[in-house]
């Protein structure tokens, strides 16, 4: 997997993250900012299921974010989630 490639995928997978917690999924959207350092995407579920994407003192998002880090360090670039209210 090239790093285009993997650029494109890190939204989709965690639309698809997203989108398995959630119980709306037609209100999940995921934002691609790219910085020159950092990428930002920017999460937006339903704000009944923010709950679900945020879980129980923050774990979900913790976990998803580790992720994040992880797929970071593979493809030499910094991801951060933000989670929009």
């Amino acid at each position: 997997m090239g790093d285009a490639a993997g650029m494109m995928n890190v939204r989709d997978l965690i639309e698809e993250i997203a989108k398995a917690l959630v119980d709306i999924p037609e209100e999940v959207s995921v934002r691609e900012v790219r910085g020159e350092q950092v990428t930002v995407l920017e999460l937006k579920v339903a704000p009944s299921d923010l709950g679900k994407v945020i879980g129980k003192q923050g774990r979900t998002a913790r976990s998803i974010r580790t992720l994040l880090g992880a797929t970071g360090m593979k493809l030499s670039r910094r991801f951060t989630l933000e989670i929009l209210e």
